[in-house]
């Protein structure tokens, strides 16, 4: 019993370090998107930081339609990001949960 749990304090303890790992990692993912149009371009990494954007000549001229394009676009981008970013941290901590009675109806 007390070997048991040993082995699940250190698969606890891997998993933790697995997911830090995983999150330094995906401050490295970048996401790029776009508008439907091409004329604004952003990038962020998978932990939500935005890295660069790329605005077209002919949206500085239309203040409320550059504000529609960035809102839209970043949102789309910032979807992504999160998608990526809870899939990944949710497979790491999956693969590294420690076999618990009781728990495998949660499979």
């Amino acid at each position: 019993m007390f070997g048991d749990m040993m082995g699940m304090m250190n698969k606890i303890k891997e998993t933790q370090e697995k997911v830090e790992a995983t999150k330094e990692r995906l401050k490295t993912v970048l996401i790029d998107e776009q508008s439907s149009d091409g004329l604004l371009k952003v990038t962020i990494t998978a932990t939500r930081k935005i890295r660069n954007i790329s605005i077209a000549d002919e949206l500085l001229e239309d203040k409320e339609q550059l504000e529609d394009y960035l809102v839209l676009t970043l949102n789309k981008a910032i979807t992504k990001a999160s998608d990526i970013n809870e899939a990944e941290l949710a497979a790491v901590a999956k693969d590294g949960m420690p076999d618990i009675p009781g728990l495998d109806m949660l499979k």
